[in-house]
């Protein structure tokens, strides 16, 4: 199996592709991994100009030769070509699976929308570290190569189609014609980097968002790196109780938590049934 590494956002350090190549020619060597040298360019934020980005991912997308794509990280930048690259993609992009999450929610989303591919939210290829016993790779390439079941988040065994995203990029997203029909989809959320007042501000919008009409109901993600000083005692209201109180104004049920995120636990998501 042919999985083409690119980075549609901001780039990695070559250390990064390395430990994520030999993790998998250890634990997974029916899995080639081919980093492309665009995942190391830096460009100010970026991972290269938009022109370049977006052409590497065309690249791997319309090779037949590759049989997935998956996003080196996040950052920010990934919407940035969605106009460039989804008018691109031609019949062999079709084919593939393209895995991330955090930033990567602008693709993995305009993918689901246009029923391109098969788009999964999970770990990214620079998470083979030591200090998360390379757990969350494993589960990216259990899933890519075998489709393996423990990689998945446990709750999407009651066979209904599922969807997540990190808040901030999904509500970077309503209002724009890359939202997916998410109808009848339990939507899991995560968060990294913010204070809870703007969680609640985020789900304020999410709870009003015509677009998001017709979910199944809401699961929440890991919380991660919460702003200092601004955290739920500040707030003066749970994560939970933030969650349950949006989803009572949207009239759909709470499910409780989910085991993705930016963190160790991050599970494999794809978008649909899995």
């Amino acid at each position: 199996m042919k999985i083409a590494v690119c980075a549609p956002a901001r780039s990695i350090q070559p250390l990064a592709a390395a430990r994520g190549q030999a993790f998998a020619a250890l634990y997974f060597p029916q899995a080639e991994l081919v980093y492309d040298p665009q995942c190391f360019v830096v460009e100010g934020h970026f991972a290269g100009n938009d022109a370049l980005r977006a052409e590497t991912l065309l690249r791997y997308a319309n090779d037949p030769a590759f049989d997935a794509i998956w996003f080196a990280r996040g950052g920010y930048g990934s919407n940035r070509i969605l106009d460039e690259v989804l008018p691109a993609l031609g019949p062999a992009a079709r084919e593939k699976t393209y895995m991330g999450y955090s930033d990567m929610g602008f693709l993995l989303g305009a993918l689901y929308a246009r029923g391109i591919g098969k788009p999964v939210h999970g770990p990214m290829s620079t998470e083979a570290t030591e200090a998360n016993r390379a757990a969350p790779i494993w589960r990216a390439l259990a899933w890519l190569t075998a489709q393996d079941r423990r990689a998945l988040e446990p709750s999407l065994g009651d066979g209904r189609p599922g969807a997540a995203f990190n808040m901030a990029i999904l509500t970077a997203m309503l209002g724009t014609p890359y939202v997916p029909d998410l109808t009848d989809h339990v939507l899991m959320l995560e968060e990294v980097g913010e204070a809870v007042y703007r969680i609640d501000r985020m789900m304020w919008q999410i709870a009003r968002a015509t677009q998001l009409r017709g979910i199944a109901g809401i699961r929440l993600g890991s919380v991660t790196a919460i702003t200092e000083g601004a955290g739920e005692a500040e707030f003066g209201e749970s994560l939970d109780g933030i969650m349950q109180r949006w989803c009572r104004e949207m009239g759909v049920p709470y499910l409780g938590r989910a085991r993705v995120g930016h963190d160790a636990d991050n599970h494999v998501v794809p978008f649909g049934v899995a």
